[in-house]
């Protein structure tokens, strides 16, 4: 019942000759990078511009955030009466 079944011409497996492995690429010498002190120097003024920049962004959505929250409150109170 739980047997296999075989097919009943079965193929035989690719033959597989040996063939020498290729040798191993030769690899380049990769340039030599030097970074001077002035890129880093803007990389990390840019850093410092963008982190002060996402910090305004939060402070100013808190902000509006907090000045609907009370607007909200307000005109609430003002239709109750």
């Amino acid at each position: 019942m739980f047997l296999p079944k075989y097919p009943d011409n079965p193929t035989p497996p690719p033959a597989h000759t040996d063939t020498p492995a290729d040798p191993a690429p030769v690899r380049r010498a990769a340039p030599q990078i030097s970074i001077s002190t002035g890129a880093v120097a803007a990389l990390l003024a840019g850093g410092v511009v963008l982190t002060a920049l996402l910090a305004a962004v939060a402070v100013t959505a808190i902000s509006v955030a907090i000045a609907a929250v009370v607007l909200r409150s307000m005109l609430r109170d003002q239709h109750r009466r």
